[in-house]
């Protein structure tokens, strides 16, 4: 399959918080593991089947024009479990942004969701065939 894009995926997603030390403590306890790197300011976790990379940096770092409340694209990430992953991450003190919405034709399989994390970041969660179908034929490979 020919390229079909610049955009060849994500290298690293980059979420902000002002209580730098609690955040790397919610996304530990969320992802099960500690950052693979972690120095004052930014920590980082590998994260999923291509190891994408999810940073957190510290607030006092953020770049000027940052808006102060949720902003931003909504990056979602394939879960196997939408409806599992949605309530562990409200039991740890997410807040729904939006709920699980079916997308597509009935039955498609497509659904997607998003919370707000306790340091201001959304982050989307969906079940998406398209992404198993990638994986499968790179791991056929």
């Amino acid at each position: 399959m020919a390229q079909s894009s610049v955009l060849r995926g994500i290298a690293t997603l980059t979420f902000y918080a002002a209580d730098h030390a609690a955040a790397k403590k919610w996304y530990s306890e969320f992802f099960g593991v500690a950052p693979y790197f972690d120095m004052p300011g930014y920590f980082e976790f590998r994260l999923g089947d291509y190891q994408h990379e999810l940073g957190v940096i510290d607030l006092k770092y953020a770049p000027p024009a940052r808006l102060a409340d949720t902003g931003g694209a909504i990056t979602y990430w394939h879960v196997d479990a939408i409806k599992v992953t949605f309530d562990q991450l409200i039991a740890l003190g997410a807040i729904e942004f939006e709920p699980i919405t079916e997308r597509g034709q009935e039955g498609s399989g497509f659904a997607t969701a998003a919370v707000t994390d306790p340091f201001g970041n959304i982050i989307g969660i969906m079940t998406n065939p398209h992404y198993l179908q990638i994986l499968q034929q790179k791991n056929s490979l």
